[in-house]
């Protein structure tokens, strides 16, 4: 039987900045919910082509990928503004393209339509989906979810722009099997954000608000992280937090462990037998030894679901100073 212990979103570096210094008297909320996320770039990337209207910008050399940087000189930074541009346009355009750091020109004659002319692209504004919110800090306000950034489509951490975490709920799990990694099938259950996020970084991505219920406990020192067993908080079910067991097999403490610095072990027959293991979408579940908050949730194995890798609480903290 799971133990429920709350009641209130792939899996999968580690950069060690100065900050906050980290204590075992500091006293944070393990969360283990599932959250939707949305990461805005302030930018606007060329995702797919439309079959019937994308000809022209295919045959003048857009390339899916392309970062749209002006039209007829003016900047691009939303869909919004592309469309406006183009509506003042009269026949062809001037696109200014940036790809693998090179800029390129380009005329496109855009499609006339019922909406207006249109270049027939698709357009990716940011980066969508869903993650898990690691720790609550109630005399700050502050959360940290994932311990690892939101990335584009080319693992590059993307350079936030704005962003949001918004209730979600699990309605199904792909298991994870050898070579084949797992996923949370979840969604967004209201269009209100719960809070706003403020940073997005290699360790983690990190907001402030929310009402974020549970027990506050002490944050781990790095030299009380053993090897053997201990809990994490997960959001497998609809939107209950549950505690499951697992193993700490061994610690890495080098400067470049890049988010790997816990090897972990799911030992738990209830979760092996719902996901199989670690699966994307448990990504910054918290890990608790001994009554402290420890780390977080954040590789699998994909040759070993059974199996992932954790970043240590302290580092996630000195990426949120």
């Amino acid at each position: 039987m799971r133990r429920k212990i709350l009641r209130t979103f792939w899996a999968g570096a580690v950069i060690l900045m100065l900050g906050i210094p980290v204590s075992a008297a500091r006293m944070l909320v393990p969360v283990g919910r599932v959250v939707g996320l949305s990461v805005v770039e302030g930018t606007v990337t060329v995702a797919a082509f439309d079959d019937e209207l994308g000809e022209a910008s295919r045959e003048a050399g857009i390339e899916v990928g392309d970062e749209i940087l002006t039209v007829d000189g003016t900047e691009i930074d939303s869909a919004e503004d592309l469309h406006k541009a183009l509506e003042r346009s009269n026949g062809t355009v001037s696109v200014e393209v940036r790809r693998q750091d090179q800029k390129y020109e380009m005329k496109v004659s855009p499609k006339a339509t019922a909406e207006g002319p249109r270049l027939g692209i698709f357009l990716r504004e940011g980066v969508t989906g869903i993650g898990t919110v690691t720790y609550f800090d109630p005399q700050t306000k502050e959360f940290g979810a994932l311990g690892h950034g939101v990335s584009d489509g080319h693992g590059k951490v993307c350079a936030m722009d704005r962003g949001a975490v918004y209730p979600a709920g699990i309605v199904g799990i792909r298991q994870g099997e050898p070579g084949h990694p797992g996923q949370l099938k979840g969604f967004v259950t209201a269009r209100e954000p719960i809070a706003p996020l403020q940073r997005n970084t290699a360790c983690g991505i990190f907001g402030q608000g929310g009402d974020w219920h549970g027990e506050a406990l002490p944050v781990a020192e790095v030299g009380e992280v053993k090897m053997g067993e201990a809990q994490i908080l997960s959001n497998i079910e609809g939107d209950r937090v549950e505690t499951f067991t697992i193993q700490i097999r061994r610690r890495n403490d080098s400067a470049d462990a890049n988010g790997r610095d816990l090897l972990l072990e799911v030992t738990d027959p209830d979760l092996l037998a719902a996901t199989g293991g670690i699966v994307a979408g448990m990504s910054g579940s918290p890990i608790i030894q001994d009554g402290k908050l420890v780390g977080a949730v954040t590789h699998v194995l994909v040759n070993d679901p059974t199996r992932g890798y954790g970043i240590l609480i302290e580092n996630m903290l000195n990426a949120a100073a």
